[in-house]
């Protein structure tokens, strides 16, 4: 056995692989790695070059097969995971996700130790069909009774755990990087956008995302000369996507802007006036969080991970209610946050939601399931810390009003 080793798995690959999942592995595995542990992660065949390199960012990286498949990639892809972790005998799996946790008694049965970070209830997304519910349920409920420590990245989720399971969660939400506001909008004036006056959204193109929601309330506001920017791409083919990009080719006042990662995404973010999220379904929103990092206005659904970042009732509206949107979207794209306003939330955003601090929370975890001892004090990673310093309070504090 590999005593310092940690085998993660459930998520399709990074860097530059969408999803809040790979969001969150990405940042992770590396600060865990900076903190003295040596990192494994199983990355899925057709998200991953065969030629790529073997170690990223000091990460070792295992591309496993799995076929490019909506309802078997991810469990094809947890079994050949387990049949793996079973042969290297790592000090501890990592699992996150509900449905690559369906092998969590696999890999107790043969001694192993094994964490699963739920990340949400994906049984609620719309384009599941029965028989994937079936499987993710199951997932579940094996993952949350059989894991020997549970992680949830939201309080709603820890307390549907608890509730549900009768078990102990650790709350470790998912974080943000910190930076420096970007300047320059090539990017944004590529795309037919104009900085300032642009509503933005960032998510798969999936039915739980919700976009044409917006698209709909945006269309019936009918601002003068805003434009709304919607960056995202089709995982898998589906008929919501394809609904999606045909009514949205019908308007100049629309942009389709793909996937979008690095300056690109950046600039994106640093230029928009509101940033809105209608989705009917999250674990703790990356995306949010990161609208958040640079100090924008948002507009939110009134769902549960939604309403644990957000709590003012002017940047809230029922899930599907697409003229309340509309309503606010007209409401908040005439008030406009200045410098300073979007400064402060920058740095509440940061004591909150710091990698660094939650890489960090998660090794405590490790530890403790080891039965090994950390000094934290001697611990040191670099990162964005505001104005305001490290925090001294956990990552995930109080709610902000934004």
């Amino acid at each position: 056995m590999s005593r310092r080793e940690i085998y993660m798995f459930g998520f399709r690959g990074f860097p530059q692989v969408q999803g809040g999942i790979e969001t969150h592995a990405e940042n992770l595995a590396p600060r865990v790695v900076e903190l003295g542990r040596r990192v494994t992660v199983c990355m899925r065949s057709p998200y991953v070059a065969p030629d790529a390199p073997k170690i990223w960012r000091g990460v070792r990286v295992l591309r496993l097969w799995t076929v490019s498949n909506k309802y078997l990639e991810t469990l094809l892809h947890s079994v050949v995971c387990a049949i793996v972790a079973m042969v290297r005998r790592p000090a501890l799996v990592h699992i996150h996700g509900i449905g690559p946790a369906i092998v969590t008694p696999l890999l107790r049965a043969v001694g192993l130790r094994v964490v699963v970070t739920h990340h949400g209830e994906d049984y609620n997304r719309e384009k599941w069909g029965w028989a994937a519910r079936m499987v993710l349920r199951t997932g579940e409920a094996v993952g949350m009774r059989y894991a020997n420590r549970r992680i949830a990245v939201s309080r709603s989720i820890g307390d549907l755990i608890t509730s549900k399971y009768g078990k102990p969660c650790e709350v470790v939400p998912n974080g943000v990087i910190f930076s420096d506001v970007p300047q320059q909008s090539e990017r944004v004036v590529e795309l037919g956008l104009e900085p300032g006056r642009y509503v933005l959204t960032v998510g798969r193109l999936v039915p739980e995302k919700r976009q044409l929601d917006l698209l709909h309330a945006f269309l019936a506001a009918a601002l003068p000369g805003w434009k709304l920017a919607i960056v995202g791409k089709i995982d898998h083919q589906n008929e919501y996507a394809d609904r999606l990009a045909k009514e949205a080719a019908g308007h100049d006042s629309v942009v389709m802007a793909g996937f979008q990662t690095g300056d690109g995404l950046r600039q994106l973010y640093a230029h928009a006036a509101l940033f809105v999220l209608p989705s009917s379904h999250e674990g703790l929103p990356i995306v949010l969080l990161e609208a958040l990092s640079y100090g924008l206005p948002v507009l939110v659904s009134d769902i549960a991970p939604n309403l644990e970042v957000v709590t003012d009732p002017e940047h809230i509206f029922h899930v599907g209610d697409c003229e309340e949107m509309r309503a606010k979207l007209s409401t908040l794209t005439v008030s406009r946050r200045n410098a300073e306003e979007r400064e402060e939330v920058r740095r509440q955003s940061a004591l909150r939601y710091d990698w660094s601090d939650i890489a960090l929370r998660t090794l405590d975890i490790y530890d403790d399931l080891l039965g090994q001892k950390r000094a934290r004090a001697n611990v040191a990673l670099a990162g964005w810390t505001g104005s305001g310093g490290r925090p001294q309070q956990s990552a995930y504090g109080r709610p902000v009003n934004h």
